[in-house]
């Protein structure tokens, strides 16, 4: 065997056998693989089989680096060197394979999409620049705006599925979210906390994926925009930061917006430190991709 080798499998309990303990080695910096691999095998109907690509870099025996391309083939990457990424963009273009985008954090996203353009002629397009945070020493406001928390409910439901369509509005993504689509979305496997002023108004949401590997990861944080800027997203994040961390997370992190200094200023007011930057890249073709 190489010492430096991917080996691709479409097994997911294979791949998890395999590749599980480094994904958890690192839960901050892997928090994406880790909350999607979770959610795909645990999920009812979240994951077909056959249907997914994986990838895992060896070297020496260890894993080094993995890779998932879901149906979307939207690639999802750990770190790897730019040789690295450009190896890989080799060895998948080698196999035939076409891709719709990659996400990783910036340096490796940024040095894959280069060397898939080098390759292909493929256009990347950065989508939004991110930044990824991890929970320091919590800092609640204080004062608190006045209302409290209290987790969302099955009565919740229109309600919480009416402010996830406005926070994918928000967002510029074209989804259904509805009770027959739920499921699907990915804020179905999530838990909800709301911020409700003193007579019982909803005002603001934070959701938290289930821990995995000692980490739970923020999101989304969504406040409608008439009643932004009264500190209730921030209330809302403190307190499922809290509660996480009292249930046992070693781990909180959460993704936000670079280009949106408000969000950026509060978080870090509540106690999270950037730990790295984060990109989506979308290719475009001269001529219309193979299928």
């Amino acid at each position: 065997m190489r010492p430096d080798a991917w080996h691709l499998t479409e097994d997911i309990d294979d791949f998890l056998a395999r590749a599980g303990d480094f994904l958890r080695s690192r839960p901050a910096l892997h928090n994406t693989p880790l909350t999607t691999l979770e959610k795909w095998r645990t999920q009812p109907g979240g994951f077909t089989p056959g249907a997914v690509l994986f990838g895992r870099l060896e070297s020496a025996g260890e894993t080094q680096a993995i890779f998932y391309r879901p149906p979307t083939r939207r690639l999802t990457l750990t770190p790897l060197s730019l040789e690295r990424a450009d190896a890989l963009a080799v060895h998948l273009t080698g196999l035939g394979h076409t891709l719709a985008g990659v996400t990783a954090d910036h340096d490796t996203a940024t040095a894959f999409a280069e060397a898939w353009q080098r390759h292909t002629g493929a256009t990347p397009t950065l989508r939004v620049r991110m930044h990824l945070y991890r929970l320091g020493i919590l800092t609640p406001p204080n004062p608190l705006p006045d209302g409290h928390s209290r987790p969302v409910g099955e009565q919740d439901h229109d309600h919480l599925m009416r402010w996830c369509r406005g926070l994918a509005a928000d967002l510029g993504e074209t989804v259904t979210i509805d009770a027959a689509s739920w499921a699907s979305t990915r804020f179905a496997e999530k838990s909800y906390t709301f911020w409700e002023t003193p007579d019982g108004t909803p005002v603001s949401m934070a959701g938290v994926n289930p821990m995995i590997a000692g980490m739970v990861r923020v999101d989304p944080v969504y406040t409608p925009a008439h009643l932004r800027g009264r500190g209730y997203a921030a209330a809302v994040t403190a307190e499922v930061s809290r509660a996480a961390r009292a249930t046992g997370a070693t781990e909180v992190v959460l993704f936000t917006d670079a280009g949106n200094p408000t969000s950026n200023a509060l978080y870090q007011r509540l106690g999270f430190r950037r730990i790295t930057d984060w990109a989506p890249y979308d290719f475009a073709y001269a001529t219309p991709e193979a299928s």
